[in-house]
């Protein structure tokens, strides 16, 4: 910890959730708050003193399930708790240890994990930040393709699905963070797979670029049914899930005998009051299909397998992955929302310093 009577004290921008929604979310529900400022030491109380990192950050992640933490939800109502009102908005981050009160961390060490949207944050819950080993890839990465998301196509993909060689994959919202990953590595595994997603410029990335063997405008599909038979005329062996609603209808019919569905998010879902139902879970039956929902947390034990795969094929060039950066803090509300319609091509980051 800092020794001595003077601390340096510092400007630290902030992005606060105004107040909770219950619609969809709007620029104006975060605001940036300029006047707060943060001295540069490890508080001395009980929950730093012995535990706390303090950081600067240097990329922030948007990501869908942000969106659920806009609304106020009773405790164990959800998997992650919702932001406090006139509080920072917290998420997955890439930062620089600036001081540690946790012989874990030392001072200059890079981590990812959960933080605040701000440009210093005090992390006591350190359980839930990794320490950044491997500098010779973007550290953006750690936002994406090696952070949460990575993991998350990683686990729902191989831990949950088990593919098979030859086997027939559809990944929905297939451009984004993790769908652009599931579909690589359902090629890496010798898969046929198509994904879906909602423009011209995304469907031409995830076969020019990612490698799919179809694609498809889900916007420009009067008849989801007919379009995934198209695709698929012998039917769906693996359904990685990032849609929910009228997609999930349409891919329940036309799965395979024994196929698998990984339930990752539902972001079509996130913004209805009422969620839409859905008529076709009789297939589930018929097709003696498994469909099983999951949570990255419950995997991150697999963390040091997951890189031993994925570093090597980043370098070698067998995976590739896109960003969507932008710049400043007073950027990130109009990111996070960008999401909800659309706007982002890849993984939407925020840089908040270069340092």
């Amino acid at each position: 910890m800092a020794g001595g009577d003077e601390v340096k004290e510092v400007r630290n921008q902030q992005v606060l959730a105004r107040d909770y929604i219950s619609a969809i979310p709007e620029e104006s529900d975060m605001y940036l708050n300029t006047s707060s400022t943060i001295k540069l030491r490890v508080p001395d109380d009980d929950d730093c003193s012995t535990a706390g990192v303090l950081v600067k950050n240097l990329y922030l992640s948007c990501d869908p399930y942000m969106r659920s933490r806009m609304t106020k939800r009773d405790p164990g109502a959800s998997y992650v708790d919702s932001f406090n009102a006139g509080s920072p908005i917290t998420g997955y981050g890439v930062a620089k240890v600036l001081e540690s009160a946790n012989p874990k961390f030392k001072q200059g060490d890079l981590v990812w994990g959960m933080t605040g949207w701000e440009e210093y944050s005090i992390i006591t819950a350190t359980d839930s930040l990794f320490k950044i080993h491997n500098t010779d890839v973007p550290l953006s990465y750690y936002t994406g393709i090696l952070g949460m998301p990575g993991m998350t196509a990683y686990a729902g993909f191989y831990e949950v699905c088990s593919p098979k060689k030859g086997e027939t994959v559809y990944v929905s919202a297939a451009s984004g963070a993790v769908g652009q990953l599931v579909g690589q590595f359902a090629k890496l595994s010798g898969c046929y797979v198509v994904g879906s997603a909602g423009t011209k410029e995304k469907v031409d990335l995830l076969k020019k670029k990612f490698g799919f063997d179809g694609a498809f405008n889900y916007r420009e599909e009067p008849d989801l049914d007919a379009a995934l038979k198209r695709f698929f005329p012998e039917g769906i062996d693996i359904y990685f899930e990032n849609v929910g609603g009228k997609m999930l209808d349409a891919v329940l019919p036309n799965m395979r005998v024994h196929g698998r569905i990984a339930v990752c998010g539902m972001i079509s879902q996130y913004n209805l009051e009422q969620p839409e139902g859905v008529h076709n879970l009789m297939h589930l039956v018929i097709k003696q299909a498994r469909m099983e929902g999951f949570l990255v947390f419950n995997y991150y034990h697999l963390y040091g397998k997951f890189l031993e795969m994925v570093l090597p094929a980043i370098k070698e060039g067998k995976i590739t992955y896109v960003e969507d950066v932008v710049e400043g803090l007073e950027s990130a509300p109009a990111a996070l929302i960008g999401l909800f319609a659309g706007r982002n091509v890849g993984k939407q980051v925020v840089l908040v310093s270069r340092e």
